[in-house]
Order: structure tokens, then C-alpha cells, then sequence
């Protein structure tokens, strides 16, 4: 069985194998294995139950022209190195400070870019008992511990971040749901805060601190239900982007502490987002194993990606490779095969200084210059996904002749409203704990997955898409939730004899969900539901097909540019560099892919042995 499958899949290659290098139309990223950055002794970490892998960077302009500087978190340990990336290979016996924590484990760090300097650096270290640590690991001094007797917040940090432009203030996020604004220059006090009600808002509010003297924490956020995963600053420092468990990402004017908008996940957590360079689109990835683009303009989803099999960890732009072109837009004419190679050469100008250019354009423009936004994904199946964000999805109104065939063929090929999602719930044999039914629409990946993010299939191949699902693939949180469910079934009845044609294609296709990636401390499947109700009052029912959460179909659907496994553990890292990207797994270990010609010193040196044994 197992054997003709894998043949069924083409060529019988281990279904392990990990990729070393992938191929773009910018050209090949390769991994540099002598760059791998890890704990000393390179043995892979026993991940169970601990806490993600996170690594920061900041540049402290140091004289010798290295000055890149790497931190690192593995369960109890905290590493900084520099950073050689693709320059020289890693020297792991030489860290420049390293910490081990009893009792508690960091969860998140990052750096204080304004005041950073080859001889001091600030870096913020989040805890999983709550507090937050203010250390120096050049001057391996801790200067400063917020939240110590954890009298703000029991729970675990789960994100922390220098607020853009100030060299004294910081926001941190917890399981709790709550969102902290501190000043390292104020204590925290010897008893539990007493807060007054700054502003109220829909599944919000705001508090500040009310003590004689000023102390910390300034103000207080409670956002949505169910925890806070992470946040994340507009490019300007005015917006924050925040997704929590309840599957909400919500947008607010920071300094005004007011809601700019909001987005419902398809379902379950939101788990990770991202702004654009030019800050008008945010990504956000989840539990519902997707990537969303959000306008911050429109205040609404323009587009969807699916090419994760599990939870998106995390989601990035790459300020390096989203190009702008200042031309009219591009007209085209011609067969399937021409647009692909006009969509190859489309956008090839890359550009350091993007958000600049980007600025040019204003959204009212009439003919915008020609843009594409690159942005990548990686999750608990272990996966990297790159995507491009073009004209015919972030522009359809222009006539950009085959827009509306090529995106949105989900549109132009999907059934009459009433009909829109269509589940078999009957047929989910394989999986004995699947929820019901994958996510529709996302199955209609074709065998070799075109270079651009376009979708040129037949009406019969999208048809498959809604075709049901035997392998079960929506677990880990992935695929609709029971209400949804119920609802969209009824209608879409006598629509099964024609889908039932496409099985056999489909099943070419399954591949069993990563259930054994998911993370340590978030609740087991079985679990999950009973989460759900009682900490979302919105129901999930009422939010699909509404713009907070429309249908699958009635949003262009991107395909990767490239979707490859890279690691044996969950990926929990993915940072764009000038020369490099940078991934990092649960087992420890971070990988540097050197860019197109950027392999500098290392190409000479052999590639394929790896010290570490991750990477095959």
C-alpha cells in the first residue's frame, strides 16, 4: 500500500528528504551547513513541551564590518553569538554571553535597534512564568526584571517588542489575552496594579495605571478572548497588528488606542502576522493552515494562500525581493504558457531601497507602478513557502486582461450561491480524529505548481477542489469547525456525483495532516472544541461570507511559489536578510540560505555534510 503510493507520487524518494537549495525566478537559495547556528555541542534539543525557537538580530555597526549579532532561545538556554552568515562559517565554541534559566524558560526576545553599539546592545527577554528580563549581553550585565513577583501577569510572554522610535518604552503580550505597555526607566511596583478604564471598544479595552507616582505597567490591553499570540508594528510605528487564539486579527491606532479594523481566521487561532514594507497589506497565518492578505485600506481579506499541510508558525516579508517597476500595467495577451513566461520576467528589478519606491505609489493612482510583494510562510509541517502578492490580485478593478481567469478561477468556476461549500462528511474514512471536512478549495494544487501565485486551471480541475477529502488533512486545528459545517452542507447535496468523478485525482494528492508537530502547550484536538465555546462568543457560523471571513471562493487563492521541507521538527523562525534567509526548528538548529550569488566564501566548501545530521 505504502509502496504504490509512493510510486503513485512519482519515483519512490524517500518521503523524508529534506531540501538543500530551491529555485526561484531570482534564481537558487542554497543552505550554507557550515553556517548553522545551534547549541555548542550541535546535539539536536529534545523539543517536547518546550518552547519555541526564536532568534533575533540587530547590527551594533561595529568597525570590523561585522557587526551582525544573533540571540537565540533553546528550551532553558539563551545564546548570542555574531553572526557570520553567508561571509564565514559559525564558530559555536566561542558564544559572547550564554545563560541557562532554572524554573522558568524564555519564550521571546528582541533588541533595542536605536541604542544598539558595538560595545552595549538592550535585549528584551520574555519569560514562560510571566516576567520580562532587560539584559546586556556584551556587557553580560542584567540590568533590569519587570513583572518579578508576577504580580501584572501569571501567564507566559508570548511576545515582546521595543516600541518603533523610543529608546525607553516596550510592549509585551501573554497567554492572558492582556497586552502591557512598560518604561524600563519605571518599577513596577510592590502590589498588584490598580488600573482605571482609559477606552472601550468592541471585544477590547484599555487601562491605565493608577498609582500616586508613576510606575509601570503605563497602560494595559485586554484584546479578544483566549490569548494574545503576537503583535507587530506598522513600518511608520503609528498601527499594531494583533492576532490572539480567538482567531481575530485586530488593527489599531497605537497612539490613539483606537480599532482601525478587523479579520476572522477561517478557523481556529491566528497564530503570526506581518506588515508589508510600504505598511498597506498585513499577512496573518493560523490554525486554519492558511495564509491571509489583509488590506489595511480596504479593511478586508484580498487573498488567501494554501500550501502548508499544518499550523502556520510564522509569516514574513522580504523587503529585498518585493520589486516595483514604475511602468503602466502590464497588458497581456495569449496563451497560458506566454503569461507564464511573461509572469518569470515580471518584477525581476529588485530594489534595497523598496519602501521608498513603494511610498510613490498612492492608492488612488489610477495606474499604479507595477508591484509585487514576495512574503514568505513556515509551519508545523516543517515547510517554507514563498509567495508572490502581483498586480491582478491587489489591483482586479484595472483591466489587466486576464485577471479575473487567472486569480480568481475559484470565482469564475464555483457554484451558484447556496451551493459554496461542499462537504462529505460520510467519506472521511482515513482519519479516525478528523473534525469533518478539510478546508474547500484547497486541494486543487496542481502536480508541478506554476512559478507565479496565479491559478491556471481548468473549471474541471477546480472543481476537484470541493471534492471530498478521504486522507482527512484538517487536523491540528486545520479544516471547518462543526457549526460552519452543518450550515454549508445542506444545500450542496446534489452537487457529490459530479465531484466523485475527481477522486481519483484527488487522492494523488492526500497526504496525512503533521499531527505530531503541533505545539506543546497548545490542547489536543479532542480538546479543542470545548476551547473553543467557551472562550469565543462570536460564533464562527455567522462571521463566514460576511467581509470579517468571506468564503473560500469569493477570495483569489494563491498558490506557493515554492513549498519545500527543510527540517525533521516544526519550523518556528523565518527572517529575510540583504544576502540571506533564515529559518530555525524546534530541535535547535538555525539554518542560513544564502540568497542567488550570495554564497560568497563558503561555496568552495562541501555542501552536503552536514555537522548538526538535520539537514540531509
Amino acid at each position: 500500500m505504502l509502496i504504490s503510493k509512493m510510486a503513485a507520487e512519482g519515483g519512490g524518494k524517500e518521503m523524508n528528504e529534506i531540501k538543500t537549495q530551491f529555485t526561484t525566478r531570482e534564481g537558487v537559495y542554497k543552505l550554507l551547513t557550515h553556517s548553522e547556528y545551534s547549541r555548542p555541542n550541535r546535539v539536536p534539543f529534545n523539543s517536547q513541551g518546550s518552547n519555541p525557537v526564536k532568534v533575533s538580530f540587530v547590527n551594533v555597526n561595529d568597525q570590523s564590518g561585522n557587526g551582525d549579532r544573533i540571540c537565540f532561545n533553546v528550551g532553558r538556554e539563551l545564546y548570542f553569538y555574531i553572526y557570520k552568515g553567508v561571509r564565514k562559517a559559525a564558530d559555536l565554541s566561542k558564544p559572547i554571553d550564554k545563560r541557562i534559566y532554572k524554573g522558568t524558560q524564555p519564550t521571546c526576545h528582541d533588541f533595542n535597534h536605536l541604542t544598539a553599539t558595538a560595545e552595549s546592545v538592550s535585549l528584551l527577554v520574555g519569560f514562560s512564568a510571566g516576567q520580562v528580563q532587560l539584559i546586556d549581553p556584551i556587557k553580560k550585565e542584567t540590568s533590569k526584571l519587570f513583572n518579578e513577583e508576577r504580580l501584572i501577569d501569571k501567564s507566559r510572554v508570548t511576545c515582546v517588542k521595543w516600541v518603533p522610535g523610543s529608546e525607553s518604552l516596550f510592549l509585551v503580550s501573554h497567554a492572558s489575552g492582556n497586552m502591557y505597555l512598560y518604561n524600563v526607566e519605571h518599577t513596577c511596583g510592590t502590589t498588584a496594579p490598580h488600573y482605571q478604564l482609559l477606552k472601550q471598544g468592541e471585544n477590547y479595552s484599555v487601562h491605565t495605571c493608577k498609582s500616586k507616582s508613576t510606575r509601570n505597567p503605563l497602560l494595559k490591553w485586554t484584546v479578544g478572548e483566549g490569548a494574545l499570540n503576537e503583535f507587530a508594528f506598522s513600518p511608520d510605528g503609528k498601527f499594531l497588528a494583533c492576532v490572539s487564539q480567538d482567531g481575530f486579527l485586530r488593527v489599531f491606532n497605537f497612539d490613539a488606542v483606537e480599532l482601525h479594523g478587523t479579520m476572522k481566521s477561517y478557523f481556529g487561532g491566528l497564530l503570526c502576522v506581518c506588515w508589508s514594507p510600504d505598511g498597506k497589506y498585513i499577512v496573518a497565518g493560523g490554525e486554519d493552515d492558511l495564509v491571509t492578505v489583509w488590506s489595511f485600506f480596504d479593511c478586508r481579506v484580498i487573498a488567501r494562500g494554501h500550501g502548508h499541510k499544518s499550523w502556520v508558525s510564522v509569516v514574513a516579508f522580504d523587503h529585498y525581493t518585493t520589486s516595483v517597476e514604475e511602468s503602466d500595467p502590464m497588458e497581456f495577451s495569449g496563451s497560458d504558457e506566454d503569461f507564464q513566461d511573461q509572469m518569470i520576467h515580471f518584477g525581476r528589478d529588485r530594489a534595497n531601497s523598496t519602501q521608498s519606491r513603494l511610498s510613490k505609489r498612492n492608492s488612488t493612482d489610477s495606474r499604479p507602478v507595477s508591484v509585487t510583494y514576495r512574503f514568505g510562510s513556515v509551519g508545523q509541517d516543517t515547510q517554507l513557502c514563498l509567495w508572490d502578492l502581483t498586480e491582478d490580485i491587489l489591483f482586479p478593478h484595472l483591466p489587466l486582461s486576464r485577471t479575473r481567469t487567472h486569480t480568481n478561477v475559484m470565482n469564475a468556476t464555483s457554484p451558484p450561491a447556496g451551493a459554496t461549500i461542499i462537504t462529505n462528511t460520510s467519506s472521511n474514512t482515513t482519519n479516525g480524529n478528523n473534525s469533518g471536512a478539510n478546508t474547500p478549495g484547497i486541494n486543487s494544487l496542481s502536480t508541478t505548481l506554476p512559478r507565479s501565485n496565479s491559478l491556471p486551471h481548468s473549471a474541471g480541475t477546480t472543481a476537484t477542489a470541493n471534492s471530498t477529502n478521504k486522507a482527512g488533512g484538517g487536523g491540528g486545528g486545520g479544516g471547518i469547525g462543526g457549526g460552519i459545517m452543518d450550515s454549508a452542507i445542506a444545500t450542496g447535496v446534489s452537487k457529490f456525483a459530479t465531484l466523485s468523478l475527481h477522486d481519483r485525482k484527488e487522492r494523488h494528492h492526500e497526504k496525512d495532516h503533521k499531527r505530531n508537530h503541533s505545539m506543546g502547550h497548545i490542547s489536543s484536538k479532542s480538546s479543542d472544541k470545548l476551547n473553543l465555546l467557551t472562550k469565543t462568543k462570536t460564533d464562527p457560523a455567522k462571521t463566514l461570507g460576511t467581509l470579517l471571513c468571506p468564503r473560500m471562493e469569493d477570495v483569489p487563492l494563491l498558490e506557493p511559489l515554492i513549498c519545500k521541507k527543510i527540517a525533521h521538527e516544526r519550523l518556528t523562525v523565518l527572517i529575510f536578510l540583504e544576502d540571506c534567509l533564515v529559518t530555525a526548528c524546534q530541535e535547535g538548529f538555525i539554518c542560513t540560505w544564502a540568497r542567488p550569488g550570495k554564497v560568497g566564501l563558503l561555496s568552495s566548501q562541501n555542501q552536503a555534510s552536514s555537522p548538526s545530521g538535520t539537514v540531509v
